[in-house]
């Protein structure tokens, strides 16, 4: 964003954020629906944000199965946000002070996947359970409607959706965003505008009359019973008044 990364400085304040702004997004491929975004830095910070975000708009309870890459970030936050209260020992052994942790509770399920590069090509793929057993992640994909392998395809496949509907993330433009506050409206606008205005075609389904009918990642979440258009999406209040 506004310059190269390589051409930053990290000593210079006006290059604050500027170079590699990355988008760390939840999405749920059961109903093609981003649950939140988090727009910065990849860093630690900015993966606790959304683990938490996606914690509070969930209410808090368990998904059937998290994945992402393998960035470690993304361990220690989803531990931080679900993980239970424990007590332990750094040696295992006995000591007067016990040093409390945080421990996975059970039905915590986590898998990353691993693309093996070379040369610009993925060679390999590498999937590990972090959370979980490798048959609570096997009882997930068998109750998924959408995939029966760990993988991270659903949210790729959406980040290329997403880059179609923002032309500031085309990839080798002039059209990236030059300053971060715009850039970062711009990407809760599309994002959610996806969610409520945009039909996805494999979430059509027949009506009454045998018809498919359009729905889009709300109505099939259960957010929304029409297709809005861009004026609705547009003014509608940000806060509702009772």
């Amino acid at each position: 964003m506004a310059k190269k990364q390589a051409h930053c400085d990290p000593d210079d304040p006006a290059d604050d954020h500027k170079g590699d702004w990355w988008d760390h997004v939840a999405y749920d491929p059961e109903h093609r629906l981003v649950l939140c975004v988090e727009p910065g830095a990849r860093d630690a910070e900015n993966v606790e944000a959304v683990v938490a975000d996606v914690k509070r708009r969930t209410g808090g309870r368990l998904m059937g199965l998290m994945t992402s890459d393998e960035y470690p970030a993304y361990a220690t936050a989803i531990l931080d946000a679900y993980g239970e209260g424990g007590v332990t020992t750094p040696s295992g052994r006995e000591v007067r002070r016990m040093i409390p942790e945080k421990v996975a509770p059970p039905g915590l399920t986590y898998a990353t996947v691993e693309k093996r590069r070379e040369k610009g090509r993925v060679v390999a793929i590498v999937t590990r359970v972090i959370f979980g057993t490798m048959a609570a992640v096997e009882t997930a994909l068998a109750r998924s409607k959408a995939s029966r392998w760990i993988n991270t395809s659903f949210v790729e496949r959406h980040n290329a959706t997403d880059r179609h509907h923002n032309g500031r993330k085309v990839r080798r433009t002039y059209t990236f965003s030059k300053d971060w506050r715009v850039h970062e409206s711009m990407t809760y606008f599309t994002m959610y505008q996806y969610n409520f205005c945009w039909p996805v075609r494999t979430l059509a389904e027949p009506d009454e009359t045998g018809r498919l009918r359009k729905r889009t990642p709300a109505m099939a979440a259960g957010l929304s019973d029409h297709v809005w258009d861009m004026r609705e999406w547009i003014t509608m209040p940000a806060v509702q008044r009772r």
